[in-house]
């Protein structure tokens, strides 16, 4: 007879949970069913881009005990409370909203500024800068469309934003499309 199966003879019958870096694992099949379901009820919500509801159910499993997926669970909760705080940004005037804009604008990220321009001309539709704001956006991405549409509009309801469209280097891609140079200098 060799050592393992003498041992395996004089073994007790009793299982232990097994146990890992996060804790113990649940003791029943049933109850770690029911923690991976939750878990992945709650991943779904951060998928919607539902971060609070996300949060209070990374937050109960934690309070419930979530064995295994503490870590991962505390991680989640974590980004769903980044993300939450992501689009809350408060700004003390408008002005500084379109600064907060232009300065995603200058590190490459366009999406999140088209956002804020967007943002600023849902709270004042007259906000001849957000326009202007999103007409450099559209130079710079090559829609070359879209930033003639806007910088229109930014000069018919400001005729100064034509003057600084002149000098603006943003719009260097723009300045062999005539229908840009006519826009700049309908004098001519």
């Amino acid at each position: 007879m060799t050592m393992a199966q003498t041992k395996t003879a004089n073994s007790p019958a009793t299982k232990r949970a097994p146990r890992t870096l996060a804790g113990t694992l649940p003791a029943t099949d049933n109850t770690r069913a029911q923690l991976v379901s939750q878990y992945e009820a709650a991943l779904r919500l951060m998928q919607e881009g539902k971060y609070d509801k996300a949060h209070a159910a990374f937050d109960k499993m934690l309070a419930a005990g979530a064995g295994e997926l503490s870590d991962r669970v505390r991680m989640y909760a974590n980004a769903c409370l980044l993300q939450s705080a992501k689009g809350k940004n408060t700004f003390a005037s408008h002005e500084e909203h379109y600064d907060y804009a232009v300065s995603l604008l200058n590190d490459g990220h366009y999406e999140d500024a088209r956002e804020q321009f967007k943002l600023i001309l849902k709270e004042n539709d007259k906000a001849d800068y957000a326009l202007y704001g999103l007409a450099v956006l559209s130079s710079m991405t090559g829609d070359s469309h879209r930033c003639l549409e806007h910088l229109t509009e930014a000069i018919r309801q400001n005729p100064r934003n034509r003057i600084q469209a002149r000098a603006d280097s943003d719009f260097q891609d723009m300045a062999d499309d005539p229908r840009f140079t006519e826009l700049l200098y309908p004098e001519v």
